[in-house]
Parts: structure tokens; C-alpha cells; sequence
């Protein structure tokens, strides 16, 4: 088979180039790269020059492919006109090429976010969508137009992880450093609120699978790690791996709010838009979880990585690439 993957420079979906390029299954694997390489750099696949606008770059690429892997999204913006065109009508002139090429399979990774927060029970793919962010509503869009556009002899398989971890991952990381340091910030008192969390080997082994899925129809899977987790058995785990000490400082919901706006109001003055913003804060306020039944019994989806050894890798890479 021939892959085209979008996304493929960033963190989730170099993982997955990697994976692809290794599959035996896989003949030509491209990748559209905006600019840098970064990840795939001096690997073997072909580039794509371009980003999700180059409507006849895309078009030519997907000349011969028999799956697209739809990765890219952008999980940052000031407005949500910003995320829905980039997470939304991306989406939707990369499906209609695939119409147009007469590619049958798409794998299209969503989010939790797209879902909404949980109330004290895992979410699964039948309850509403509710989502709180900008980017969760962009999510939820797409997927909705997903259902409006596609057409029914198209298998498409949408993914929806809660947040990812590992290796090459630049945001949770954050919160690793600042372990190593001396500081364990936590949001409430470190067993609530809690979260799903997914290490990243085993979302692509999701994507994988998904693949493989050729029924026409969309088809929607959480996918998730093999524990519902919180913070004080995170901040466990990195301190053993890293054998340093470190002081939980736990945050009151509405100290969150207030810090995460006087940091974007000052980012602003600057004309940035930072990672710790509004939108950020309420959603890490809020309980994050999910149950992967569903993708167990459609997709053969099971973890391979606990949460001790996914974090004991992450932070093993982070310390041998300089990172910590």
C-alpha cells in the first residue's frame, strides 16, 4: 500500500512515519512538510511540498496512495476562525481530494477535547459532544463535517485521544522539567481532577489498526492509555525515574484561571499567543477521561505501554537527547 500522511513533521505523526516506513505493508510513504523536515529529516519517505492549502500539491500527491493519515491540526489560536479553518475546512478540501482521487480509506485523528470533559464517569462514543475550548469546538466541527461530506463507499476512521505523551511530546514535557527542578505543580489536590492519558506508541498502533478497518461507514474510537490517571501518580512515577525530590504545589481551579490570564495578557503586549492561556486553564480544571471498550472490540485495540513504563521511556529520551 501507499500512505499519504499529513502532520508528519510534528510530534504524533513522526512517530507514525517512523512506524510506516518500517511496515512492511507500506510501499511509498509521503508526507506533506511545510517547511522543516525536523523528525523525518534523512529518513525514507517522500516529501510533499506544501501545507494543507496547496490544493494541487495535494492533489498530485495523491496519485497512487490507498490510505491518507490525517494527522495535522493546530492546537493553539486566538479566535476560533483561526482553528476552524485550519482544523475544519483543512479537514474537509483534503476529504474532498480524496473523493476526487478515489481513495477509499482515511484515518483522521480528533480529540477528547472534541468530546468534552467528563463528570465522573469515563466518556464513551455514545454520549453528546460538549466540548469547552475553541479547539475542542473546532474538533467537534470536523467531525460533523465529516458526516455531512463523505460519501458512503468511504471507510473513514476517526481517533479520539485524550492528551498524548512521549518522546519528542513539547508541552507535557514542560511539566517534567519543572519535576526535575524541584517544583510539581498540580491542579487540585493531585487525585481529582483525573485524566486520561495515552503514550504515543500506542495511538499509533491505533492508527495502524485503524487502517486495516475497510468497512465503509465512519467509524469513532476513543483511544486511551491503560489506566485513568491523576497527578500525584504522575508526579510518583517521575520522581522515582528522575530520583529527585520535588514539592507539589497545588493550585486552587481559580489561582489556574487567573495566573493562565494575567499570562496571556501580558503575551499580548508581545504579540503572542502562549501555550498557558484562558482557553488552557479551564480545560485543566475539568475532568479529562475516556474508555477504549469500543476500539478493544472493533479495532483489537489494547495499550501495550502502563503508565510507568510510557513515562520511564519519555523521560529516558528526554534525558539522552539533552532535554533534561
Amino acid at each position: 500500500m501507499n500512505a499519504f500522511v499529513t502532520g508528519g513533521t510534528g510530534f504524533i505523526g513522526s512517530h507514525l512515519t517512523d512506524a510506516l516506513i518500517k511496515h512492511q505493508d507500506y510501499e511509498d510513504v509521503k508526507c506533506l512538510v511545510r517547511s522543516r523536515e525536523k523528525w523525518l529529516e534523512r529518513k525514507d519517505f517522500i516529501k510533499v511540498e506544501g501545507d494543507l492549502s496547496s490544493i494541487q500539491s495535494m492533489d498530485k500527491a495523491l496519485n497512487g496512495v490507498d490510505v491518507i493519515f490525517h494527522i495535522a491540526a493546530i492546537v493553539k489560536a486566538p479566535t476560533q476562525a483561526e482553528f476552524n479553518h485550519a482544523n475544519v475546512q483543512a479537514t474537509e478540501n483534503l476529504l474532498r481530494l480524496a473523493m476526487k482521487n478515489n481513495i477509499k480509506k482515511m484515518v483522521i485523528l480528533s480529540s477528547l477535547a472534541a468530546a468534552g470533559p467528563s463528570n465522573g464517569s469515563p466518556l464513551t462514543e455514545d454520549d453528546p459532544m460538549n466540548p469547552v475550548s475553541m479547539y475542542g469546538k473546532s474538533k467537534k466541527r470536523m467531525e460533523e463535517m465529516i458526516h455531512e461530506v463523505a460519501p458512503d463507499d468511504m471507510s473513514i476512521t476517526i481517533l479520539r485521544p485524550p492528551a498524548v505523551y512521549g518522546p519528542r511530546e513539547d508541552q507535557i514535557f514542560t511539566l517534567f522539567k519543572m519535576m526535575k527542578y524541584g517544583i510539581a505543580p498540580i491542579v487540585g489536590d493531585g487525585n481529582h481532577p483525573q485524566l486520561s492519558i495515552v503514550y504515543v506508541k500506542d495511538v499509533v498502533q491505533a492508527i495502524l489498526k485503524s487502517a486495516d478497518q475497510t468497512e465503509p461507514g465512519i467509524h469513532t474510537y476513543f483511544i486511551d492509555g491503560e489506566k485513568i490517571a491523576n497527578w500525584n501518580m504522575i508526579r510518583d512515577i517521575v520522581t522515582t525515574v528522575l530520583n529527585k525530590k520535588n514539592v507539589p504545589v497545588k493550585l486552587n481551579p481559580a489561582w489556574v484561571k487567573k495566573i493562565a490570564g494575567a499570562v496571556e495578557t501580558t503575551a499580548s503586549f508581545f504579540g503572542l499567543y502562549p501555550v498557558i492561556n484562558r482557553e488552557k486553564a479551564n480545560e485543566m480544571i475539568l475532568e479529562w477521561t475516556c474508555t477504549h471498550d469500543k476500539a478493544k472490540r472493533e479495532l483489537d485495540y489494547q495499550p501495550e505501554y502502563s503508565l510507568e513504563e510510557g513515562i520511564s521511556r519519555t523521560l529516558r529520551w528526554y534525558k539522552k537527547h539533552g532535554w533534561l
